[in-house]
């Protein structure tokens, strides 16, 4: 039986890819809310945007963490 594609590299890529995901639509997800917020009540997009920026930086640590993961596992 003939092999058609080999399977090369570290299934953590697959998974890292996979886990990159959800931080991908939490951000999204956070900044539609902000673009929503400040387009409804315009005067309070300056107290919005301190959490906009803390919302984007505690989902974007869980895809670091997802990417150190991947290669501390992968070895």
């Amino acid at each position: 039986m003939t092999a058609l594609a080999a399977i090369e590299g570290s299934v953590n890529t697959i998974g890292y890819g996979l886990a990159a995901i959800g931080p991908g639509i939490g951000v999204a997800l956070i900044f539609a809310a902000y673009i929503q917020a400040s387009a409804r009540q315009p005067e309070s997009a300056g107290y919005n945007r301190t959490w906009l920026v803390l919302g984007f930086a505690l989902v974007e640590a869980l895809a670091l963490f997802g990417l150190v993961l991947a290669f501390a596992v992968g070895g």
